[in-house]
């Protein structure tokens, strides 16, 4: 699987992109449509109009890494259905990993809890 086991926030990229793209065309998209840092350690999917391919973009502190899968059979998910008004979509990373097998679940329903706030636990008051 893709990087290391700290906690890395995967955004997906929320319509169809062309993945001619190599670094710098995806490290563009990054910045300008995501609005986004690429050297921040995140992960950046991206996924072609007919969603058969999808690559991701991530900094591993030494370089700019991209993964690339084509799926011999069947398709991705199309996970820009979820787009919020930002634009940005924020997966786990083993949402992440399901997508990447193939797995249709990813757009269906949130399989991890929301993250986790502390600051909404100070705000509660006790009885």
């Amino acid at each position: 699987m893709i990087g290391s086991t700290r906690n890395l926030r995967v955004w997906a990229y929320p319509a169809p992109a062309d993945l001619r793209k190599g670094f710098d065309g995806l490290y563009g998209l990054v910045v300008s449509e995501l609005e986004r840092d690429p050297l921040s350690g995140d992960c950046f999917l991206f996924t072609n109009r007919v969603r058969t391919r999808a690559k991701v973009l991530v900094w591993d502190g030494t370089g700019l890494c991209i993964y690339q899968k084509r799926l011999e059979r069947g398709r991705f998910a199309p996970l820009w259905e979820r787009a919020v008004a930002d634009g940005a979509i924020e997966l786990t990373m083993s949402e992440l990993a399901l997508y990447l097998e193939g797995s249709r679940l990813a757009v269906r329903v949130a399989l991890s809890p929301p993250r986790y706030s502390h600051k909404a636990l100070a705000n509660v008051s006790h009885l």
